[in-house]
């Protein structure tokens, strides 16, 4: 079998991020539409990742964050996003690269990528943020949103599992074995 020296795993990984990132700035741009939530899940130690020491010793691994009724200052970079969420009752900032993400799921439409850890993200300590004041004015669908007892939320009601024929698109099966 011939080695793959262009790297097509790669490729493609970075092209879902690419989808990742679109969609999150038109959200930070527009708002999110209709009835579009998001679940994201992410490696908490990963390199470039902020959280603060509460949110870090309450999530060490791994922390799954909903983006949908409560959320503020979504920005998107090239490598990463930033977002205000409350936890507790406590205004946090979130910084996220890109690369430290695994899941993103969006249940309003069973749509749902899952990233395998890229080299880029790896596990190193998260640095820690002070928390920020409030602003004035995801194969199969089990394996989407992460367990219930990982889950960081924005202030909205524990939404429901997803149903059957969510399409999770998993780069690993186009890796060589």
């Amino acid at each position: 079998m011939a080695t793959d020296h262009i790297r097509y795993d790669v490729l493609a990984r970075d092209a879902l991020r690419g989808v990742l990132r679109k969609v999150l700035s038109d959200a930070a741009a527009h708002g999110l539409p209709g009835e579009h939530h998001f679940f994201i899940s992410f490696m908490s130690t990963a390199e470039g990742v902020k959280l603060s020491p509460r949110l870090l010793a309450q999530y060490p691994e791994e922390m799954t964050i909903i983006l949908q009724h409560q959320f503020w200052d979504l920005a998107v970079h090239e490598d990463r996003f930033e977002v205000g969420l409350s936890f507790g009752g406590i205004p946090e900032r979130l910084v996220v690269p890109f690369a430290a993400i695994k899941s993103f799921f969006d249940p309003s439409v069973q749509f749902g990528l899952q990233f395998e850890p890229s080299e880029a993200a790896s596990e190193q300590p998260a640095q820690n943020l002070p928390a920020s004041p409030a602003p004035s004015a995801l194969s199969a669908p089990s394996e989407m949103p992460a367990r219930s007892d990982q889950k960081a939320q924005d202030g909205a009601e524990e939404p429901a599992k997803p149903s059957e024929g969510a399409e999770v698109v998993r780069l690993d099966r186009f890796r060589k074995k």
